[in-house]
């Protein structure tokens, strides 16, 4: 049935006249999103691109109403709790996270991943974490471990909710790695010849099986989150699950095409609210 279904959405994308990863090959960043956005509007006109910030569900407005009701009284407080006991809790030599990020890690979220001219590549909110960790004699975190950098990025993007997304992409470099994070977004793989644009483009707003299938603008607002209660998957957790969906294998997470995927389809979402600490199903 699963078979059957995949290759319904592969049928469907002939036809569409749109090859949105070639098309816009030598584009801005800034224009790859807006033909993006006037692609999924004019699509749904009756959606405004804002409403993508809650994912698939702004698709089908009685799956929003539940989600708005679980949101009263998320099922994942306590683990947002753990993190933020994680945030304050002072390093061996006395400083804190907020001593060694800007802005005391306020309101920063929204501006990653971003490029490092310095080290010459992306880095995440993770790997900012991390060296925050190092700098001040702590082991790094495991970018794996949901008990301790996933708890722990999942309360820190909690100080940065409502923040507009504004990932910038300016020297050649980051260009570079901006480029190579868009081919891997539209470059077939796997044994069953899937993009992620295959479904988060072409195919956003139908049903694989009983699910929705979500817009990648506003992917990057609302990860990491929490699935079935408190049950915690970071986006790049997320890349690996999709990869091996189309029976991929998946790059290694925190790697350089990893971070270079999340840097462009991160930007994708510029200029939209960040909603830290979600659920979804």
């Amino acid at each position: 049935m699963k078979q059957r279904m995949i290759m319904k959405l592969l049928a469907g994308m002939t036809g569409l006249g749109i090859a949105l990863g070639a098309a816009t090959v030598h584009a801005t960043p800034e224009g790859d999103r807006q033909e993006l956005a006037k692609f999924y509007t004019s699509k749904y006109p009756n959606i405004k691109l804002e409403d993508y910030v809650y994912g698939a569900l702004a698709f089908d407005a009685d799956s929003k109403a539940q989600y708005e009701a679980i949101m009263e009284f998320p099922p994942f407080e306590s683990e947002i709790e753990k993190g933020r006991r994680m945030w304050e809790t002072p390093f061996k030599n006395g400083k804190t996270y907020a001593s060694c990020l800007p802005n005391g890690g306020n309101q920063i979220a929204g501006n990653y991943p971003m490029f490092d001219e310095a080290q010459g590549k992306v880095v995440t909110l993770q790997d900012a974490i991390n060296a925050c960790r190092t700098a001040n004699g702590e082991e790094a975190y495991k970018l794996s471990d949901m008990k301790t950098m996933g708890v722990l990025t999942a309360y820190m993007r909690t100080l940065s909710n409502g923040m507009i997304m504004n990932i910038k992409v300016e020297s050649p470099k980051a260009v570079a790695a901006y480029e190579a994070g868009k081919k891997t977004f539209y470059s077939r793989s796997g044994q069953l010849n899937f993009a992620c644009s295959s479904c988060h483009v072409q195919n956003a707003g139908n049903r694989l099986r009983s699910e929705l299938i979500s817009p990648a603008i506003g992917h990057a607002v609302h990860w990491p989150v929490f699935r079935g209660g408190d049950n915690l998957v970071t986006l790049q957790n997320r890349y690996t699950g999709c990869f091996k969906q189309v029976r991929a294998v998946p790059p290694p997470v925190g790697g350089t095409v990893m971070n270079n995927l999340e840097f462009f389809h991160s930007s994708l979402s510029n200029g939209l609210p960040m909603k830290a600490s979600v659920f979804r199903k």
